[in-house]
């Protein structure tokens, strides 16, 4: 029996979610007592071995360049061979867009129960319950999992990284490819950028900010803070910022450690993908703002007076 945890990549490069699925499985193994490893489809331009610091003992790998591009039901297929092969009985997927679309494949396949959007480590002392998010994270849920084999998505954020010492196993999988039915055609990225979805500070502005030619503020103020660029859904829908910025019910739920909203009333549709965030900084002239209910922080002010001092006084700090 043992903990066996995806391995998320992109561009060569290991996603920081699967550092943080990494910290959860090892923890999870250790609480449980059993062995925890991981499990990579394609190649990567990272040293495997030196994922051991996560708390890993092995690495299992399918070399192979053609899993560099995720196809949902090539991986749930080759994920459900690896853990038959291994003999897992506990998988671990971040919930991310890839986990979103290939854990609940894997667990059908794999007859098992499926919890995603975990936010901790399961409580072993009753059973095996996990607690996770529900109602757009409005309320947790604490579910019963009584399946042979068990697969848990964790929410991004949501567990801290944890890194010790130790080098892993790297092993070979032998498991046939499948054929893909899905041909990628064209992938458009946007490079430069902290991606939104890993993003641990973010800067997000709305309508309040009365146009696209205002945005300056909002990139410089990112940029300074190293954070990532959001908007509301009334400002992606008018095209004054890309669709994909757009956090929400209705667009990316996000979970980073500060999100600062600028300019954005605050709709429950709005705070719906923003509300796991550690700490919420609201700026807004009205302050009859909804948003300002969820804000741990707020400032009633315009703007455009308030955040050009709050580049000064991070450009003070940095200089100093």
């Amino acid at each position: 029996m043992s903990v066996l945890i995806f391995i998320d990549h992109s561009d060569g490069t290991i996603k920081k979610n699967s550092f943080e699925a990494l910290s959860y499985g090892a923890a999870l193994a250790s609480k449980m007592g059993v062995e925890a490893a991981g499990l990579l489809l394609g190649t990567v331009n990272t040293d495997l071995a030196s994922l051991g610091q996560y708390g890993v003992t092995k690495i299992y790998q399918v070399n192979n360049e053609s899993l560099n591009q995720l196809d949902a039901q090539v991986y749930s297929k080759l994920i459900t061979d690896a853990v038959n092969q291994t003999g897992a009985k506990l998988l671990v997927f971040s919930n991310n867009l890839t986990g979103k679309s290939t854990a609940p494949m894997a667990a059908a396949k794999l007859k098992a129960g499926l919890v995603s959007g975990a936010v901790a480590l399961p409580d072993l002392s009753e059973g095996f319950v996990v607690k996770k998010n529900v109602f757009s994270g409005k309320a947790f849920a604490y579910v019963s999992l009584k399946t042979d084999v068990k697969v848990i998505a964790i929410n991004p954020n949501a567990y801290t990284i944890q890194t010790g010492e130790g080098k892993a196993e790297v092993l070979q999988l032998d498991i046939a490819v499948p054929e893909r039915k899905v041909k990628v055609t064209a992938t458009h990225k946007v490079a430069g950028k902290v991606p939104l979805g890993e993003a641990e500070l973010v800067v997000s502005g709305g309508r309040g900010l009365k146009g696209p030619e205002n945005w300056g503020m909002i990139e410089e103020l990112a940029d300074l803070l190293g954070a990532a660029t959001a908007c509301s859904r009334a400002v992606a829908d008018v095209h004054w910022r890309p669709h994909h910025e757009h956090v929400g019910q209705t667009g990316l739920a996000i979970a980073p450690n500060l999100y600062i909203a600028i300019g954005i009333s605050g709709a429950i549709q709005h705070l719906a993908g923003v509300n796991r965030s550690k700490v919420i900084v609201v700026i807004n002239k009205d302050p009859e703002a909804p948003f300002f209910k969820a804000a741990d922080y707020g400032i009633v002010g315009d703007a455009f007076e308030v955040v050009p001092k709050m580049i000064e006084a991070v450009k003070k700090l940095k200089a100093s």
